[in-house]
């Protein structure tokens, strides 16, 4: 399935009832009897609670997974915020996106790819409890295999890509978060993440990087990305990878030989089954649409990188 044409830009919308949590909002039956009309499509979301999962690591990237609620603070717009919840998450079923760029800038060293791709599949995704989907992206955006929790349906779909275009890597972002990785609901009952693999340089998306980008903040995606830049020496398309992922709290990897792929792979892996969760409900309460800055610290620790996604969209309530 061929996505050349975006119609989809209008952007995301949400159906939101003011101060309203899921439960409380009216459920289809109670629509019918009201003669409410009922889409089945909506996104009822609490906004009066915001979420982060984050990383915490030492300056050597070895993970820290003994901290406690009181070792944190949040900030969001530089004011401190109140922790109302706090867990240590390693089991939170993944919806998860690979992005595989097919263009023929990346043909030489694709082989590889795509097996260490299979590894990375196999080693992650757990039947039953995880799904994710492959989607390549050349001239055009492709999604290979839709949400599975089969990893022998990922690896043959990834088997079956043959390189050949340009490079629409913006679209396949905004595709891939807007279509499928949000639709799983409750948000932070699920750890949506994407993996790009990719030399990073776009020439024929129809979005721009930054639409792509608040797409992956609306969807609550954490990116990772793995260059497949060979040169030696960082590149523009290097630059663009490191943005989506320092944006969204994840990490970019530049493996310079195409047997280290398999690294990264694996420390992308253990990353997903590291991280804490935070809850807070912001202060003041701005159901405004706009971007909200947020700041995840450990008190009096300069010797740690804690990785969290930079902000978040807040709903826009109709007045």
């Amino acid at each position: 399935m061929k996505f050349s044409s975006y119609g989809f830009l209008c952007g995301l919308l949400l159906a939101v009832c003011p101060v309203m949590s899921p439960s409380q909002a009216p459920q289809p039956a109670q629509a019918k009897q009201e003669n409410l009309p009922v889409d089945p499509n909506r996104i009822l979301l609490d906004v009066t609670r915001v979420n982060v999962l984050f990383t915490v690591t030492d300056k050597k990237g070895r993970f820290i997974t003994d901290l406690a609620k009181d070792d944190f603070q949040v900030f969001e717009k530089k004011k401190e915020q109140n922790i109302v919840q706090f867990t240590a998450e390693s089991d939170l079923p993944l919806r998860l996106a690979l992005l595989i760029d097919t263009s023929n800038s990346i043909r030489d060293r694709f082989k590889f790819e795509q097996e260490a791709a299979v590894e990375f599949i196999n080693s992650t995704v757990r039947p039953r409890e995880d799904k994710a989907m492959l989607v390549s992206f050349d001239s055009a955006t492709e999604l290979v295999a839709d949400l599975t929790d089969n990893p022998e349906v990922l690896a043959k779909a990834v088997r079956s890509l043959r390189p050949g275009g340009g490079t629409s890597l913006y679209d396949a972002i905004f595709y891939a978060c807007k279509d499928k990785l949000q639709l799983d609901q409750p948000r932070d009952k699920f750890r949506r993440a994407m993996v790009i693999v990719s030399d990073g340089d776009d020439n024929q998306s129809r979005v721009t990087r930054d639409q792509a980008l608040e797409m992956a903040q609306k969807a609550d995606v954490v990116i990772y990305a793995i260059s497949t830049n060979n040169k030696h020496e960082p590149s523009e398309g290097d630059k663009v990878l490191r943005y989506f992922t320092e944006e969204t709290g994840g990490q970019a990897f530049f493996p310079f030989e195409a047997r280290d792929l398999s690294q990264s792979f694996e420390n992308i892996a253990n990353e997903l089954r590291h991280q804490y969760n935070i809850f807070y409900r912001p202060s003041p309460l701005e159901a405004d649409g706009q971007f909200h800055p947020v700041n995840v610290r450990v008190k009096g620790r300069k010797d740690v990188i804690v990785r969290a996604r930079k902000g978040y969209y807040a709903p826009k309530l109709k007045t």
